[in-house]
């Protein structure tokens, strides 16, 4: 894994020969050694393809190549760093809490509403969110932002889990989505405006919960 958390604001990342590191655009903090940076117009492992959903998506954060040898402390807005392992899986995360990610990674767009169905596309609306996340599978690492740290959340086909769409980072394994509304569940222990509104992950896999409800 290429991400070793110095706190809980910055991260290391070792670059070596012929690897590539993809980070967003200003989270280089500093770097030591024979390391460059390009503005990736690829769309990043994904390709040409990955790149134009995004952009259709309005999932289009700006990304830079980080090729060399060296390390580099990424870092962002103050934000918290969780680092994320997987292994062969996917990950679901918004393209704004994308700090940096192995290059190895392949990169992709999911539409949310195929499978929330009519409510995933209100998830949308309510979150201010896009109606497409982004998605990262394969063997690697990503280091995600949040506001206030991260709480990995285990989702299990017996026990669904219920997230204030505001505090949702991201998710992985075979998990399903959907937005219910719940009279007074606002009131009571969210916060925003408008209707009550929860979203709701079943299956297998576990959701990345932010101790916060505010936008990054």
């Amino acid at each position: 894994m290429p991400f070793r958390e110095i706190n809980s604001k910055v991260v290391e990342a070792t670059v070596l020969p012929g690897q590539k590191l993809f980070s967003q655009r200003g989270a280089m903090l500093a770097y030591k050694g024979d390391v460059s940076f390009t503005p990736n117009i690829q769309g990043g492992q994904g390709g040409l393809a990955s790149m134009i959903g995004r952009r259709v998506a309005n999932e289009a954060t700006p990304l830079m190549t980080v090729e060399g040898s060296g390390t580099v402390l990424f870092g962002h807005g103050g934000h918290h760093i969780q680092v994320i392992s997987l292994s062969g899986d996917t990950l679901y995360v918004e393209a704004d809490r994308l700090l940096a990610f192995d290059g190895t990674l392949q990169q992709g767009t999911m539409f949310m509403g195929s499978q929330g169905g009519v409510m995933g596309m209100v998830r949308g609306q309510v979150t201010g969110q896009g109606l497409f996340t982004t998605t990262l599978k394969g063997q690697g690492a990503v280091a995600v932002m949040a506001h206030g740290g991260v709480v990995e959340v285990p989702i299990t086909p017996q026990r669904p889990v219920h997230v204030d769409p505001q505090a949702y980072v991201a998710h992985h394994g075979d998990v399903r989505n959907k937005l219910s509304t719940a009279l007074g569940w606002r009131d009571m222990v969210g916060r925003g405006s408008g209707e009550a509104f929860q979203l709701e992950l079943s299956g297998s896999g576990a959701v990345f919960v932010q101790a916060s409800e505010d936008k990054l």
